[in-house]
């Protein structure tokens, strides 16, 4: 028996030996397969997080807002992977990761919805996301390491292509590390069109154009790195067709000269197969181009001159005229009065007003002058001292704190919408927190002093350099120094003004946003739409519809050294400004490329301007001296209920958003029962009385109206109907107030064609 139990002991040790040894056998010859958890290292920054990103868990709808889901929060996008690997490992004693049996972490029994989640199915078992996610876990799940592989940038293969309408296109991104190692990330990157309506794409980068034409462009991200395609999707498939259109522009391209804009113009025309409408009759030129220069109608007198004139030079002639003409110093000050936020509502009239006069008027006296742009970017950054001794201190009054100080800047002058990295990076650009307060802290050592404590904001402050001053990292606590946007510490003396730094980086001819943005600005004015749209929205998810024809107005406009003039000349007469505002069926659907010129609605003060004008009655606006225009109001804080109406702006931001140009149907109940309206076409003197008081034939005061309000004479039925209408009226006074009321309610009248 002893000898049995002896044996059967022996046996077991025997049976455990061989038994693990086998074991060990297996195991060190298993077959390196995705299906092991003993798969290549996996990384939980390039690798984890990125799938994060794709599933939507760190987005701002779930996990990654401010105050995260549930308990669980993640930094937005995964900008921080050091805090979010704290959130996924460490937090909630751990609750959220298995180590030693991987499939029942929270994260992947959340994510596949073995468990309650309020995300939804997230995840499928089988996929390639999965199993790296279980992989990270198995092997520890790795922190972070300062050694850990980096990821430099991400390419797209195709990264432009011309597609067909109902066709598809499959994208393949690339990453590369740090390394020098790269491995297609395809499956694991987000993708984003910025016109689904030509073109979408699928999670996995598939492009799929619909049956609309234009230009589209897909963002690809992968980690923080950003990579973008661009597509066309031309107007003509037919071959016949599109070589009736390459003649039409080869055509055209004969008779261009050679303006900056012309040749990027014809050749997006070429790329889309379009073919832009024909130029402008000279009577629509000149109402165009007045009331886009001067904000101001033309007379009958400057229309007949002017269609009179047979010189082939007349459209630059008309162009510099209308540039030296103090209708452009006052409209454009009014368009930069908006930008740079010279408000005066919130305070007493009284004792803001002369301060909000002397800035309009400095503004309006620099564009008079043509000051160039640079300086006058730089002496508004750089201002110091009272309202009175310098005005453009007074920018200084509404934007006074940090976020008014980057976001103003970062919009007004580089074209630039920051205000996300205020509380998180950027989710659609490289911009970080450390970005957005370094920016801040060239305007830390900004000291106030003096004036009149005035509601919220004091009256005639006197802006000056303090000795101290820092702005701290909202997150590390980390004082951060002056900086300019995305770029090194500033190196400063010990009492240098941090902001003659930054105005001499802002104002540089290496910036890269500085004279594009300008550019974009004035191209957006004058063409109702900007290379880059919005404007001032400058993104890797907004790219220009036209990237060459950016680049050569923003060289162009250095190389003459920031002259706003000359830029405005350059715009006004390339051909795309010169061109009808009617469609054809060869730009039919065009909105893009500018093959036609775009009808815009006129701006609250220049359609005021305008009827004052036409009837010859001023309005009277209340603490202005009398005969004041619309377009010379010193700020926004002058009451006038059909400004408000036709969107005025609060001057709030720097944002030319603000002001609103799109039809409403207030604007039409204005236009029937503006109490300002009545009370010119009723006025005496007035040119509706006077009108009524002339000997002319109907025929012939019809024609004189349609040209007084239209700036062209009335088509044969129209003049007509006009005549009849004047015959039949007994009352030849209510007559003409009536017809001239029903031309100024026309959209031909409200529009700029």
């Amino acid at each position: 028996m002893v000898l049995q139990e002896r044996d059967r002991k022996l046996g077991m040790i025997h049976f455990k030996s061989i038994f693990w040894l086998v074991l060990m056998l297996v195991v060190t010859n298993l077959p390196v397969t995705d299906q092991t958890v003993w798969a290549a290292d996996v990384s939980f920054g390039t690798d984890v997080v990125p799938i994060l990103t794709k599933l939507g868990c760190n987005g701002g709808g779930c996990h990654g807002k401010a105050t995260g889901q549930n308990g669980f929060k993640l930094s937005l996008l995964g900008f921080e992977p050091d805090q979010d690997y704290e959130s996924l490992v460490t937090e909630g004693r751990g609750r959220r990761i298995s180590q030693t049996t991987p499939e029942r972490s929270l994260l992947l029994t959340k994510a596949t919805s073995r468990v309650p989640h309020g995300g939804g199915r997230r995840l499928d078992e089988g996929s390639d996301d999965y199993r790296q996610l279980r992989d990270w876990i198995a092997q520890g799940a790795p922190a972070p390491q300062g050694n850990d592989p980096q990821l430099l940038r991400i390419e797209l293969s195709p990264v432009d292509a011309i597609l067909a309408t109902n066709t598809t296109l499959q994208l393949k991104t690339t990453a590369f590390f740090s390394n020098g190692t790269s491995r297609d990330v395809t499956k694991q990157s987000v993708y984003q069109s910025n016109e689904p309506g030509i073109a979408g794409v699928e999670t996995e980068g598939l492009v799929k154009t619909t049956n609309q034409h234009g230009l589209v462009a897909v963002m690809a991200r992968f980690g923080e790195q950003i990579a973008t395609f661009h597509a066309a999707v031309p107007f003509i498939n037919e071959p016949a067709r599109q070589a009736e259109v390459d003649a039409q522009l080869g055509q055209l391209e004969r008779k261009l000269g050679a303006s900056p804009a012309d040749k990027h113009l014809l050749n997006q025309w070429r790329r889309l197969g379009v073919v832009p409408s024909p130029v402008a009759d000279d009577a629509t030129f000149l109402r165009r181009a007045t009331l886009d220069i001067c904000g101001t109608l033309p007379t009958s007198e400057e229309l007949a001159d002017y269609v009179a004139d047979t010189r082939s030079d007349k459209r630059s002639r008309l162009i510099d005229r209308l540039l030296d003409r103090p209708e452009y110093a006052s409209y454009f000050a009014l368009k930069w009065a908006d930008i740079l936020q010279n408000r005066g509502a919130g305070y007493a009239t009284s004792k803001q007003r002369a301060g909000t006069m002397l800035f309009s008027g400095w503004i309006r006296d620099s564009l008079a002058a043509n000051k160039p742009y640079d300086q006058f970017v730089a002496e508004i950054l750089t201002a110091s001292g009272s309202q009175y001794e310098n005005p453009p201190a007074l920018w200084y009054r509404t934007v006074r704190k940090s976020p008014e100080y980057v976001e103003s800047v970062a919009q007004a002058f580089l074209g630039i919408r920051i205000q996300c990295a205020q509380c998180h990076h950027h989710p659609t650009e490289r911009w970080s927190q450390a970005d957005y307060f370094g920016l801040a802290a060239n305007f830390a050592r900004v000291g106030r002093k003096g004036g009149f404590a005035d509601a919220e904001v004091p009256t005639d402050e006197i802006i000056f350099l303090k000795p101290h001053g820092e702005v701290l990292h909202p997150r590390t606590g980390e004082a951060l120094k002056p900086r300019p946007l995305g770029g090194s510490e500033f190196s400063l003396a010990e009492n240098e003004d941090p902001r003659l730094s930054l105005s001499r980086w802002m104002t540089s001819r290496d910036n890269p946003y500085f004279a594009r943005t300008m550019a974009n600005r004035m191209w957006a004015h004058f063409l109702g739409r900007g290379i880059v749209h919005p404007i001032d929205d400058a993104r890797s998810t907004n790219p220009p519809s036209n990237p060459e024809l950016l680049t050569a107005l923003a060289e162009h406009f250095i190389r003459n050294n920031y002259d706003i003039k000359q830029l405005i000349r350059t715009i006004t007469l390339s051909y795309a400004y010169q061109l009808d505002s009617a469609p054809h069926a060869g730009n039919t659907g065009d909105t893009q490329t500018f093959s036609r010129f775009y009808p815009r609605r006129l701006g609250a003060e220049v359609l005021l301007d305008g009827i004052s004008q036409v009837l010859e009655v001023p309005t009277n606006f209340p603490g202005v001296p009398a005969g004041t225009r619309a377009i010379d109001l010193p700020d926004e804080n002058v009451a006038a209920h059909f400004l408000d109406v036709f969107g005025r702006p609060g001057r709030m931001s720097a944002c030319e958003c603000e002001r609103v140009d799109s039809p409403a149907l207030t604007q039409a109940l204005e236009l029937v029962n503006s109490a300002e309206i009545q009370r010119k076409l009723s006025a005496k003197p007035s040119y509706p009385q006077r009108s009524a008081d002339s000997n002319k034939s109907h025929a012939d005061l019809a024609t004189e109206m349609f040209v007084r309000v239209l700036a062209r004479e009335p088509r044969p039925g129209e003049l007509k109907a006009a005549t009849d209408y004047l015959a039949s009226e007994p009352d030849r006074a209510e007559a003409c107030r009536s017809l001239l009321w029903s031309l100024l309610a026309t959209n031909e009248f409200l529009f700029n064609r």
